[in-house]
């Protein structure tokens, strides 16, 4: 699996960012597991058997040991012994993980496709497709984002049409985004950052500034 890249931000907190070249062997190999039988199609059992690989080298640069994955209520992974927040996505043929000692964390890949188009009425504000325009760049900055944020809740049920917001933002190769998560209970601001590459577009949580 060739590592994109992996940026460590302080002391067991980083990300990484890697692109699938692998048989369902070798990456069954790396990630010291077997895919569950019952998911059938291949793609999905590379994606499957690349984020446990991508998690367990993620883990091991930052100096822990690997003991595997758990999932809470809500089906958000969890390390084994170990109390780090993580979170992984895919957009195949990438993968990408983030780790923080206790802070959740989000993250999300994605390959900006005309279906974004298609969707954003249901995804984004009012303020937010106008900011966004027709650009598939900037839906998919959008949407990775707002994927971005729900991982950092954890929960289930949040709209992300007006419970996840994003301020307007100047496209850039790299940038950050201000971002807003609004239940009944609370409202959190949150910092993310974003890379816009020629086929892919990332956000992960930003703690540049911790």
């Amino acid at each position: 699996m060739p590592l994109v890249k992996l940026n460590e931000i302080g002391e067991e907190s980083a990300w990484a960012l890697w692109v699938v070249r692998e048989s369902e062997e070798e990456l069954a190999y790396r990630a010291m597991e077997s895919c569950p039988e019952e998911i059938v199609s291949k793609q999905k059992r590379l994606e499957w058997l690349a984020g446990k690989a991508l998690i367990k080298t993620l883990v091991e640069e930052v100096g822990l040991e690997y003991l595997g994955l758990r999932k809470d209520e809500y089906g958000k992974p969890f390390l084994k012994e170990h109390p780090h927040q993580i979170s992984l996505s895919h957009s195949f043929p990438y993968v990408a993980a983030q780790i923080h000692p206790f802070t959740p964390v989000g993250i999300d890949v994605e390959q900006p496709k005309e279906k974004l188009l298609k969707v954003a009425s249901r995804v984004l504000s009012p303020a937010e497709l106008q900011d966004a325009g027709t650009d598939i760049v900037k839906h998919c900055i959008y949407w990775c984002a707002k994927e971005t944020m729900y991982k950092i809740y954890g929960k289930r049920g949040l709209h992300f049409e007006n419970q996840l917001n994003i301020a307007p933002f100047r496209i850039q190769q790299q940038g950050e985004l201000q971002g807003t998560i609004t239940t009944d209970v609370f409202t959190s601001h949150v910092v993310l950052s974003y890379t816009v590459q020629m086929d892919y577009v990332l956000v992960y949580t930003n703690f540049s500034e911790a």
